[in-house]
């Protein structure tokens, strides 16, 4: 423990932001840098617990005593030894993730948690800058290959896993670039791709091999895969989202939140894209149904597009500002949040529900209109929505993004073809050795899971690889971070 008394001498400090004037007119990412000394500091305050919470609130187990002691000691070549110990990829759950562990922080009881993610992001950049991050080619090669299915981050955690011990790797992406929603759901602006593309170099250089525009069970026959690998991780990801069934759904100008971030994300890559074929807010009022992560990237670019007005809805009512009685410590504290994209502008609506779409004579969305619910108890004594009468109401609407998450995998062609059981839930359904039903198909991440965070993903495919080499050579060194 650095410093005795830092948790009493120092305060939490807020994560430094770009301007919003400033950052409104690029993509590059908000997040600006921290100071050496402030960083220090707030290491610092961590109490070294004799129960570190922290370590059950993240799904990877990350050591963030150990690293955030390092770091007040200005031991930054030992921290990332520590954080690479556990974890794949700090710079994307540093970046994207809403840190469960500061949740279970001890220090949370009675005062605000660490600035753990802050932490683990400044090391991991600093080990890019000292050149720490290297290829960690496997010293001996199994003979054993393995196909993985998507290259999100539980794709990519297997894959580094997998290759390490000397197995073939070779992971299959059917888009035209790799890195799945990290690609093309997640704005330029929330994490640049340079922090992607650095670590598919990385993987390439141990000997990962990638085929991109591969779709298993489209272009590339299922029957392939079976044939040519010893094994097979299912990590597609959980694709099929959420609609909403209402009068006028079917108006032009209401588009699934992924579709209108994949095109702003395929232009930031440098694609040309046909202004018929693009979908843009420009001088439009834009209304976002889902008040989430995925809502605040579509509240972000559509500032970024030059929209008129922005109003995001959410079906609850609006959370509290601190935790309520009924969220005590250490559970994951359910209180009022604030993005960066809600800081640019908008308006946040809660407690509202959507009764239909209104469009004009050219079938092009113009309106929605709306009614104020509250949760109530019903008969059987379940919690359900009922409308506040008299509280019908419209507002403009002339873009509608659908954010309101996503309803498990896709199941037509690959998932159909291997006839692997399904959870009531939808999901491929696995056993403890993160096995499918089918014998050497292995899944992980949220096409098992459901839509979940990018640290279970990460921790996911690490637990998946440790099965995978289990099976393939009868045991396994690897660490499983999850059952």
């Amino acid at each position: 423990m650095g410093k005795t008394t830092g948790f009493l001498e120092f305060h939490r400090a807020k994560q430094p932001y770009r301007p919003v004037r400033e950052r409104v007119r690029d993509w590059k990412q908000v997040m600006a840098g921290w100071a050496d000394d402030a960083l220090r500091q707030q290491a610092s305050r961590c109490m070294d617990c004799g129960i570190p919470f922290c370590h059950q609130g993240c799904p990877l187990g990350n050591l963030i005593p150990d690293w955030n002691d390092l770091v007040y000691r200005n031991r930054w070549r030992e921290a990332i030894d520590r954080l690479h110990a556990t974890n794949n990829f700090p710079d994307f759950t540093g970046t994207l993730c809403p840190a469960p562990c500061e949740g279970a922080c001890v220090l949370g009881i009675n005062d605000e948690p660490v600035t753990i993610k802050a932490v683990e992001l400044a090391i991991i950049e600093r080990a890019f800058k000292e050149g720490w991050v290297v290829p960690q080619p496997p010293v001996r090669l199994t003979g054993k290959k393995v196909a993985i299915v998507g290259s999100g981050p539980a794709g990519l955690a297997a894959a580094q896993q997998l290759r390490r011990v000397g197995h073939e790797v070779t992971i299959f992406e059917r888009d035209d670039r790799l890195g799945g929603l990290l690609r093309y759901g997640i704005p330029e602006f929330k994490m640049e791709k340079r922090v992607l593309n650095r670590r598919l170099e990385q993987l390439r250089a141990e000997g990962v091999a990638f085929r991109t525009g591969a779709h298993i069970g489209v272009n590339v026959p299922v029957e392939s895969l079976r044939k040519d690998f010893d094994a097979i991780v299912l990590t597609g990801g959980a694709c099929h989202a959420r609609d909403i069934d209402v009068p006028g759904r079917d108006l032009k100008g209401i588009h699934p939140a992924m579709e209108f971030l994949t095109l702003q994300n395929r232009r930031c890559e440098g694609d040309e894209i046909p202004e018929a074929q693009f979908i843009t807010t420009k001088d439009k009022h834009v209304v976002i149904l889902g008040g989430g992560d995925t809502g605040a990237d579509c509240i972000g670019t559509s500032h970024r597009q030059g929209a008129k007005s922005v109003s995001s809805l959410e079906i609850m009512p609006r959370p509290p500002e601190r935790r309520a009685e009924s969220n005590p410590w250490p559970e994951w504290p359910i209180i009022y949040r604030t993005a960066p994209a809600h800081e640019e502008g908008g308006e946040r609506v809660y407690a509202v529900s959507t009764k239909r779409f209104i469009g004009d004579e050219q079938g092009n969305v113009k309106a929605i209109e709306l009614v104020k619910v509250e949760l109530k108890k019903d008969a059987s004594g379940r919690m359900a929505f009922e409308e506040v009468p008299d509280s019908v109401h419209t507002i403009q609407a002339e873009r509608v993004f659908l954010a309101m998450g996503f309803v498990g995998p896709e199941k037509p062609g690959m998932l159909e073809q291997l006839g692997v059981k399904l959870t009531d839930r939808g999901n491929v359904a696995r056993d403890g050795n993160w096995m499918t039903s089918i014998p050497g198909v292995f899944t992980a991440g949220d096409m098992q899971r459901g839509q979940s965070l990018i640290v279970w993903a990460i921790a996911e495919g690490r637990s998946a690889a440790a099965g995978v080499d289990r099976y393939l050579m009868g045991s396994t060194d690897l660490p499983a971070p999850l059952p």
